[in-house]
């Protein structure tokens, strides 16, 4: 006997058995009502279809008393694709809530991002204008020292001249320059820290 041979009682009760057990779908049942006229008939029989209904949209199905009686009416094939082309509208409008909560976040992140190097280059820009003031301070003090033994007149002229230049107190200007740039090297490493933990990847 083959598969042909089997009675329409039987190849329900498979049908069922299969959308009872989660092992058929929606798509399943699609397909099968294209294979043969006899499957055709079959698949759309309203226990299969009701089936899948509690199955897939249990939350929905409870609710059928509340139904309208027009609604109660609909083959419950037809009320599957009604439930089914909702839901994809849902899902739909969920994947483009997500895309733009996503778009938001890639945006304030790129911000914050162009903040740190903002705030980075500023830093990096004020160390090294207190660095290069530092090394003009440190070649005053040593010309202001090398005044104090005996050089060259020509060499003594430049650093006297230097020396004269110089409108600010050497020693409490210098200690001021250390500090300053101690406080740029930490906001640097403070800022290229967060850098990391905001984005994940080290800044060069």
């Amino acid at each position: 006997m083959s598969a042909a041979d089997l009675p329409d009682e039987l190849w329900a009760r498979v049908l069922e058995l299969g959308a009872a057990s989660s092992a058929l779908g929606f798509r399943d049942l699609c397909c099968l009502a294209i294979a043969s006229r006899r499957l055709g008939r079959l698949s759309v029989h309203p226990t299969l279809w009701s089936e899948l209904l509690s199955r897939d949209f249990p939350s929905q199905s409870t609710s059928s008393s509340s139904t309208s009686q027009p609604q109660q009416q609909l083959h419950p094939k037809s009320l599957y694709k009604t439930k089914f082309e909702r839901h994809k509208v849902r899902m739909a409008e969920a994947r483009r809530r997500a895309v733009f909560e996503a778009e938001a976040r890639v945006l304030a992140s790129r911000r914050r991002l162009a903040e740190l190097e903002g705030s980075i280059r500023e830093e990096g820009d004020k160390m090294k204008t207190a660095a290069q003031e530092l090394d003009n301070l440190e070649r005053v003090r040593r010309a202001s020292v090398a005044l104090n033994v005996w050089q060259p007149q020509v060499v003594r002229g430049r650093q006297k001249q230097l020396v004269q230049q110089c409108t600010v107190p050497v020693d409490s200007r210098l200690s001021d320059l250390n500090m300053e740039l101690k406080v740029c090297k930490q906001q640097i490493a403070t800022y290229k820290n967060s850098y990391v933990c905001d984005h994940g990847f080290n800044y060069n």
